[in-house]
């Protein structure tokens, strides 16, 4: 679920709250319409946190670094 994802829950919430006047017998469009748009702006909240949490990691690199003992000295 991504930012595009909340907000089209969000319209499709708004619209059926608010939009649609019709009367589905045993369906309430109104309260379909609230639980899209909680969805939604969970979505939104959940997909901004996780953003911001990619964008505050580190990659650390190791470089091994061996140095070889001096060679005797030759006579």
């Amino acid at each position: 679920m991504g930012i595009g994802t909340g907000i089209a829950l969000l319209v499709i919430g708004a619209i059926l709250s608010f939009g649609i006047s019709d009367r589905i017998e045993g369906i309430d469009l109104t309260v379909i319409g609230y639980i899209c748009m909680g969805a939604g702006v969970l979505a939104l909240i959940l997909a901004v946190a996780l953003n911001s949490q990619r964008t505050n990691t580190t990659h650390r690199q190791v470089v091994e670094h061996r140095e070889e003992p001096p060679l005797p000295p030759t006579v």
